[in-house]
C-alpha cells in the first residue's frame, strides 16, 4: 500500500471516529503529496515521501516553538498534535546514542581530523541516515565530536 492510499484509508478512518487533529493533519500530508504529485512530473518516490513528511514535521516544530516563546499553548498544542499524527507515517527515528555510534565510524572510515572535515563528514552522514536521524542533531554531534578530537 502506497503512502498516499494509507493516508486516505486513514483519513477516511479518522473524520469517521471524528478525530480533529488527526484529520487536519492528514489533509495536509495529502495536501503535501498532491502539490509534489503536480509539480515532479506525476510520481513522487519513497524518499521524496520520506523528505515531504520531515519537511511538514520540521515546519510544525518550528511553529511550535514561535507560539512558545509568545504564550500560544493553545496554538502550539494543535502543532504538536499534528507532529504525533505525521511522525506515524515516518520510519523509526535513531537515538542520540545509535547516531553518535554510526558517526563516528563515518569519522573513521572518511579520516576527517577536526572541524575543517565537517562538510565531508556530514556528506555520508546524511545519505547514511536518510530520514532516520534529525539533520539538527546530525550537525550538532558532529561538531561536537569533531571539535573534540
Amino acid at each position: 500500500m502506497s503512502l498516499e492510499e494509507k493516508i486516505n484509508a486513514d483519513l477516511k478512518t479518522a473524520m469517521l471516529a471524528k478525530e480533529e487533529a488527526t484529520v487536519r493533519a492528514l489533509r495536509a500530508v495529502k495536501s503535501a503529496l498532491l502539490l509534489a504529485k503536480t509539480s515532479g512530473g506525476g510520481t513522487v518516490t519513497a524518499d521524496d515521501e520520506i523528505k515531504m513528511l520531515q519537511k511538514l514535521v520540521k515546519q510544525r516544530k518550528e511553529s511550535v516553538d514561535i507560539y512558545k516563546t509568545q504564550n500560544r499553548e493553545d496554538l502550539a498544542k494543535t502543532e504538536i498534535e499534528e507532529i504525533a499524527v505525521i511522525e506515524k507515517y515516518l520510519p523509526a527515528q535513531l537515538s542520540e546514542e545509535q547516531v553518535r555510534a554510526e558517526l563516528n565510524e563515518i569519522i573513521a572510515s572518511t579520516g576527517a581530523k577536526g572541524p575543517s572535515d565537517l562538510g565531508k563528514v556530514m556528506g555520508a552522514a546524511s545519505k547514511k541516515f536518510a530520514g532516520r536521524a534529525d539533520n539538527k542533531l546530525v550537525s550538532q554531534l558532529v561538531k561536537d565530536l569533531l571539535s573534540g578530537q
